[in-house]
């Protein structure tokens, strides 16, 4: 089997991949084939097929990983029993030495065509379709390693102040990656969003972190992985499909033919990606603190 260094592939995480895919499918399951996915995903990971049945392994060795995997089985769960949206089987998440596993069922990816881009946008509105009583959650979850304050709000400026950006930045400034004159012109931003925030929205279900390598495009359509679910504005999904890659018109286009863009979206998106691009400075440096620094402008 190729890839032999790899610590999925240990002795101790393919005994307990082989107990947890076996007992799920009911029958003996051993690991035949083995595909590294490190590129396509945050932890390391892989694609394992016995004689059927392939399956996605990701593996953490954060001190919280248990706790980070079972909450992202959490939120797609809602995903599936609310909106009806694929999502893939999961199978459960499991510690084995120092290692945390998530394991689910390995989806088989195809090629994007105008088609496939459409059903990204159709799954996102098929989301959005299911509305709250108010933003946030009962329960909290991650925006990937970073812990997500989910605490219900009635209003979503507030919300979007108080869980999204107060956290972020009061992380950001931890991190010793924020230069002085911008949180002070962050500061200034945080103080002007009700004057930002647009027009006022009903709570909606969101993917949470909605960026196209979140969507797996199959024969059968989208399928949804990664999501960090709350009830916020739909307009944060909306911002963060194009977040890292351009995506064709065709998604944006495919949503609008079931459900609504507010006018000025395209003139808020920056400001709702803020969250990220906080983020981003508080986890991995400053390479992203042109584009903090720029959406932050936009808005003084």
């Amino acid at each position: 089997m190729a890839n032999s260094l790899h610590p999925l592939l240990s002795e101790q995480c393919q005994i307990a991949i082989e107990r947890i895919v076996s007992e799920h499918t009911g029958a003996r399951w051993e690991i035949k084939d083995f595909r590294d996915m490190n590129e396509y995903s945050s932890h390391r990971s892989a694609i394992l097929s016995g004689d059927s049945y392939p399956i996605f392994v990701k593996l953490s060795r954060a001190a919280n990983g248990l706790e980070q995997f079972e909450t992202e089985l959490a939120s797609l769960r809602p995903l599936s029993s609310l909106s009806g949206v694929r999502i893939p089987i999961p199978m459960g998440s499991v510690s084995v030495a120092d290692d945390v596993l998530l394991i689910m069922e390995g989806i088989q990816a195809i090629d994007r065509t105008p088609k496939q881009w459409q059903q990204i946008g159709q799954t996102l509105a098929q989301i959005h379709r299911i509305k709250g009583d108010r933003f946030g959650l009962d329960t909290h979850n991650y925006f990937g390693p970073l812990y997500q304050d989910n605490r219900p709000l009635s209003d979503w400026t507030t919300f979007y102040a108080e869980r999204r950006l107060w956290p972020r930045f009061i992380g950001a400034i931890d991190s010793g990656n924020m230069p002085t004159d911008v949180i002070k012109s962050m500061e200034k931003l945080i103080m002007r969003l009700p004057d930002l925030c647009g027009p006022d929205v009903a709570p909606t279900l969101l993917h949470g972190d909605a960026q196209q390598n979140n969507f797996i495009s199959t024969a059968a359509g989208a399928v949804v992985i990664d999501p960090a679910v709350y009830y916020g504005n739909p307009e944060m999904d909306l911002a963060y499909i194009d977040f890292f890659q351009p995506v064709p018109v065709d998604v944006l286009n495919a949503y609008r033919d079931e459900t609504p863009i507010e006018p000025g979206f395209h003139e808020r998106r920056e400001l709702w990606r803020v969250y990220a691009y906080l983020a981003i400075v508080e986890v991995e440096g400053v390479s992203y603190l042109p584009q903090l620094t720029n959406a932050i402008r936009k808005y003084l």
